[in-house]
């Protein structure tokens, strides 16, 4: 409980973004499964396969705090850029903003010194 108190801002807002994600991964995990009937091999499925590694990986190494998560963390955070506009294309302007908001919290939070600091295991 201690660790979870002495993490910095960014650190915490992080990982509620990386289960945020992997509640939404699997929610439509369903509809994945059922790509899959059809095709053994989707595209779906295997940029969903992709983040759901990738998500789970990243927020391992940042609970362990390793050195390496501060950039993982970051790539991960770039999944909310190219969203912003896509919203925006598709009239979905109140998706759109709080997605533009989740995205400078994440950046601003996670390039902070502290955050640096933090994961400091190698």
């Amino acid at each position: 409980m201690r660790t979870i108190v002495a993490m910095p801002l960014g650190v915490k807002v992080f990982l509620a973004y990386a289960f945020v994600i992997l509640a939404g991964i699997g929610l439509s995990l369903r509809w994945v499964v059922d790509q899959a009937i059809s095709s053994p091999i989707s595209p779906i499925g295997i940029v969903w396969m992709i983040l759901l590694a990738y998500t789970i990986f990243t927020t391992t190494l940042v609970l362990q705090r390793k050195e390496a998560a501060r950039t993982l963390a970051l790539g991960l955070a770039s999944l909310t850029i190219p969203a912003v506009p896509l919203l925006v294309l598709a009239a979905l302007w109140p998706y759109a903003i709080p997605v533009a908001i989740v995205a400078v919290v994440l950046f601003r939070t996670l390039t902070r010194p502290d955050v640096r600091t933090w994961l400091n295991e190698p």
